[in-house]
């Protein structure tokens, strides 16, 4: 069964963050191995600013070098990626399914199965391009999405098999702006069905300093990121997670930076 790598919130573009992501990839690459027992996880804000296509540009080389080392890559987009993380632009959303997954033709919830684990993806930010809501950074699923993640759970295919979800916005906490807006349609979906939910996007996270809410909503795991470069020194995390072991004790911040 494959280990999970967290990175959430890069911020490629911002000041230092881009010189600390390389770091990071160095790192992984480095130490992590070996690399084909490790899937990486990038919980969205990968970018700055979306309008500026070398940020992107660098993160796709990036996540291609980690790739072409055996590791596999599984992301999602975040608000920065669908423009200035403030100010969002709903054609961001095909240029970024078209850069980081090489096709348009994707559909959130993205499943991945590897290794006896059901990865599932999903989309907070599109939701939030709308013409009245798109200046705001919250998060929302959208009752189209909520829907296909609950037929998905409920695909006897996948019964089995151990699940985790990841997605950008914060599922948990109040703060206005920072809590995913359907949040509570969400809960009885994935309410005691998953083992692990990742995300991140709020990155002082005050009501939880390690950013960690074991046992929310009957999910052994829950971590949100924050920071992996440190924004504005800001706390983050790159979480090694294996997922053989039952117990959360046993993750680590791995310290790519």
């Amino acid at each position: 069964m494959k280990k999970i790598i967290h990175l959430s919130d890069l911020h490629i573009g911002h000041e230092d963050c881009t010189s600390k992501f390389h770091s990071i990839v160095d790192n992984i690459i480095l130490r992590m191995q070996p690399a084909e027992d490790y899937v990486v996880i990038v919980t969205g804000d990968i970018v700055e600013n979306a309008n500026h296509s070398g940020f992107t540009d660098d993160a796709v080389a990036a996540f291609g070098r980690l790739e072409d080392n055996g590791f596999q890559m599984l992301v999602i987009p975040g608000n920065h990626d669908y423009g200035t993380g403030i100010l969002g632009n709903d054609k961001f959303i095909d240029i970024f399914k078209e850069r980081f997954f090489g096709t348009t033709a994707i559909e959130y919830p993205k499943l991945d199965i590897i290794d006896g684990v059901a990865f599932i993806g999903l989309d907070s930010t599109a939701e939030e391009l709308h013409w009245f809501d798109r200046i705001l950074s919250q998060g929302e699923l959208g009752r189209e999405q909520l829907n296909r993640l609950g037929r998905l759970l409920d695909d006897k295919s996948i019964a089995h098999l151990q699940k985790v979800v990841y997605l950008h916005h914060h599922p948990f906490d109040f703060k206005p702006g920072m809590r995913l807006k359907d949040s509570d349609d969400l809960k009885p979906i994935i309410e005691n069905r998953i083992e692990m939910i990742l995300f991140g996007h709020y990155h002082a996270d005050p009501s939880s300093p390690g950013k960690t809410y074991h046992g929310k909503w009957g999910i052994r795991r829950c971590y949100n990121a924050g920071s992996s470069t440190h924004k504005n020194d800001s706390v983050g995390f790159h979480r090694v997670i294996d997922l053989e072991f039952d117990d959360p004790a046993m993750d680590y911040d791995g310290g790519f930076i």
